[in-house]
């Protein structure tokens, strides 16, 4: 599939701006968050953070706390009343899950063209966060615009047992760990299935050696399955 790059014009970023410094606050006052590695994300120039994904403050958490503004890829049901309304006030990129969204993925292109970062989860869904499935839009991202894919490991957004929509309880400690990011050259059209699946599973084993690593530094486990019977999220 092709997504022209078009004009690299960005994404708006005045409402982004705006709500970080804000949330960031609130965040810091109700948990214990302790972030590792953060001079591995460029300070300027485009960059994708790829994240594993547990729990319902993983979105907001990084969004809020990362070292520079994102332009999260959040999945469609969210953008609807109040939310929605505060998810595009704040630059975000509204996703169709159970499809090839090429207007999505054509967003997230204008953003890393212009310079800018994404946010994306590439499991597509809250689970283990041990990231074993793998969707290909970060390594299609990855090769049209060029730009590094730097890992994220998050830690105590979700606790064992607990549903995917669970708020941490207050000074629950969170860690977000960003790894080393991996770099595939740019690659223009064509671009063959071969040349897409081989990125991904380059990129997939990457954060997989990322996530373990970071369990084994910081002696943490994630919290496993989602209860049988969670919805869909």
């Amino acid at each position: 599939m092709s997504v022209p790059l078009g004009p690299a014009a960005g994404l708006p970023e005045r409402g982004l701006r705006l709500l970080r410094g804000r949330a960031a606050g609130y965040m810091h006052r109700r948990w214990e968050i302790h972030q590792r590695g953060l001079e591995h994300v460029p300070s300027a120039g485009p960059v994708i953070v790829a994240s594993n994904h547990i729990g319902w403050l993983d979105g907001p958490l990084l969004v809020a706390t990362a070292p520079r503004p994102l332009h999260a890829m959040a999945k469609e049901e969210e953008f609807v009343g109040r939310t929605g309304r505060l998810l595009r006030f704040a630059g975000q990129i509204k996703v169709a899950r159970q499809r090839t969204d090429s207007g999505a993925l054509r967003q997230a292109v204008r953003a890393l063209s212009a310079g800018q970062g994404v946010l994306i989860y590439p499991e597509g869904r809250r689970g283990d966060g041990e990231l074993t499935t793998f969707k290909g839009g970060v390594a299609y991202l990855a090769l049209v615009t060029g730009a590094p894919v730097v890992p994220v490991a998050l830690f105590g957004t979700r606790q064992p047992g607990e549903g995917p929509s669970v708020r941490p309880a207050p000074r629950t400690r969170l860690d977000i760990v960003y790894g080393e990011p991996i770099r595939l050259p740019m690659q223009g059209w064509p671009r063959d299935r071969g040349m897409l699946e081989d990125a991904g599973a380059r990129i997939h084993g990457h954060l997989r050696a990322h996530v373990s690593w970071a369990k084994d530094a910081l002696q943490r486990d994630l919290p496993g399955p989602l209860p049988t019977g969670s919805p869909d999220v």
